[in-house]
């Protein structure tokens, strides 16, 4: 449960830019999506396998792109 204290002088505007920045520090959206529908165990294997080789390819990208330097 997120919770923030809002202070007398302060606007609900920058309350309510601490609380969307606390809510996604903490990951509560994506954990909420992710039990949006219930997923079947090879879907997220799949799912889990398909971001990993995306993380592979974008730091290969970036080194990559280091050494041109």
């Amino acid at each position: 449960m997120v919770e923030i204290r809002v202070n007398d002088s302060e606007s609900l505007d920058s309350a309510l830019k601490r609380f969307n920045r606390k809510v996604q520090s903490d990951g509560i959206l994506t954990e909420s999506r992710q039990n949006e529908y219930y997923e079947k165990p090879s879907e997220k294997r799949k799912k889990k396998e398909a971001s990993r080789i995306r993380k592979i390819r974008k730091n290969n990208r970036k080194s990559d792109f280091d050494f041109r330097r």
